[in-house]
């Protein structure tokens, strides 16, 4: 049996938005999450724009305070506890390699900067090896120390991102959809690079991501959101053969095969309407305004998270009808 790394039980991350003085309106970005991932396993988490995704990531890491629910890192409740000594255990590679990088720091600096404020070099000569030795782990050389990020490609950047990342020997990486902003040539070496860190370093990742196809190749298991919620749960080749939330079914039949005739034989499942507003959700199953299978019970109860096969979870009515 594997060994969980890190569990969030019911998590919770609402932003208060506008209202008036007595009433509060709220963003519900991430309602009643619950999932856990395994030591040295890579655990996707797909979804369309705006579900809630990198608000997990984030509010994981406590880069947001959660609103409720528990996060449980290697045994310990993290959740209100000061998260400075787990800050070196988990660490975040960011999205937008242009956004996340200071412009007036040297890629050495860049690299060197959480080195020096969990005091991980006892001398300058030793703060430099460690550097040029992450430089040369993510693919860059010596020479890149003193340049900026502007004389960098996108590729490149992510790439001292992910050196940034590991500069502290974190256990666990939040992957922050980090292949989204580069071109596809440079996707395959970036999630190739991932997986080899892992096998050498031992990393656990939670890889947010758009791709499925690329999702479906880096991760053991992988959950599909749907408006803040987790809509299905499984490992990759059951939730890709086997997919049995309506919502699941929809967003794999969107992943273009390169065969003509078997593209022309699969049948695309296009949703109707637009993703409804996280300030004011749907009743019951937050998918069911979209969904051809919705019924009054979808509208009026919230379908229960649960497992319908060892390891294979979903929340939805009319599993086993559909």
């Amino acid at each position: 049996m594997s060994e969980k790394l890190l569990e969030v039980q019911h998590l919770q991350q609402y932003f208060p938005v506008g209202g008036g003085l007595f009433k509060k309106n709220y963003v519900q970005a991430v309602d009643d999450v619950s999932f856990y991932i395994n030591k040295g396993e890579t655990f996707g988490l797909v979804g369309e724009s705006g579900c809630g995704k990198t608000t997990t990531g984030r509010t994981i890491l406590r880069l947001y305070e959660p609103t409720d629910g528990k996060i449980i890192y290697d045994g310990v409740d993290v959740t209100h506890v000061d998260f400075a000594p787990y800050r070196r255990k988990m660490q975040i590679v960011f999205q937008d390699p242009y956004a996340s990088l200071d412009a007036r720091m040297t890629v050495g600096d860049i690299i060197g900067e959480p080195i020096d404020i969990h005091g991980l070099a006892s001398n300058k000569k030793e703060r430099e090896e460690r550097i040029l030795s992450l430089l040369e782990k993510v693919g860059l050389n010596s020479e890149h120390a003193n340049r900026y990020p502007h004389e960098f490609s996108g590729g490149q950047r992510q790439r001292i991102g992910i050196a940034r990342a590991l500069a502290v020997e974190p256990e666990f990486i939040v992957c922050d959809e980090p292949i989204s902003a580069l071109d596809v040539s440079i996707q395959a070496q970036v999630v190739n690079m991932f997986e080899d860190l892992q096998r050498e370093l031992g990393l656990t990742y939670l890889f947010i991501a758009h791709d499925l196809a690329i999702v479906k190749h880096i991760s053991n298991r992988i959950g599909v959101m749907y408006l803040g919620k987790l809509v299905e749960l499984a490992d990759s080749d059951t939730l890709y053969d086997h997919p049995i939330h309506p919502y699941t079914q929809s967003l794999l039949s969107a992943i273009p095969i390169p065969d003509p005739k078997t593209s022309r034989e699969k049948k695309r499942i296009v949703l109707e309407g637009d993703v409804p507003s996280p300030l004011n959700p749907p009743s019951g199953c937050r998918f069911r305004t979209r969904c051809p299978y919705a019924t009054e019970q979808c509208a009026a109860e919230v379908p229960e998270f649960k497992e319908y096969e060892t390891g294979h979870f979903a929340a939805c009515h009319r599993i086993g009808q559909i």
